[in-house]
């Protein structure tokens, strides 16, 4: 379950990337926040904890963080607070701002849509990490 959820994550990265140079921001902000909810779901699966069905679960990564490596261990306030950010973006991301009646596409510009991509590489690229750490360890073990 893992590796799939970091492959689906790859994907939305592939796309947010694709959206980033398209200019369309707000789908960049969505494909990083679903990118990162995969990851992150992914990392607690690797230590064995089923990931509840919310979209932030960096809290459940701190209340857990004993059972990650140290160096992961080391930067799960960081991945935590990328996921908060971008959770609070899902619905506007896709929908646009209903008070104020923007559209998601004049709720973003470059920056937010780069920032947004740029904790979602660094999440993947952790988690994923993570996961290879993981399956090496289980090969060792085989041996």
């Amino acid at each position: 379950m893992a590796r799939s959820y970091l492959r689906q994550a790859e994907e939305r990265l592939k796309h947010a990337k694709e959206a980033l140079n398209d200019g369309n921001y707000a789908y960049v902000i969505r494909q990083s926040q679903e990118a990162v909810e995969l990851s992150l779901k992914a990392s607690l699966r690797i230590v064995g904890i089923e990931p509840p069905k919310f979209h932030d679960v960096g809290p459940i990564l701190r209340r857990n963080s004993e059972y990650f490596p140290e160096w992961f261990r080391a930067k799960i306030d960081k991945v935590a607070s990328i996921s908060r950010v971008l959770r609070r973006e899902r619905e506007p991301s896709m929908y646009g701002d209903e008070e104020l009646a923007l559209p998601p596409d004049e709720l973003y510009t470059f920056e937010d849509a780069k920032t947004a991509l740029d904790g979602c590489v660094l999440v993947f690229n952790n988690c994923k990490k993570l996961l290879d750490e993981a399956e090496g360890m289980r090969e060792n073990d085989k041996e």
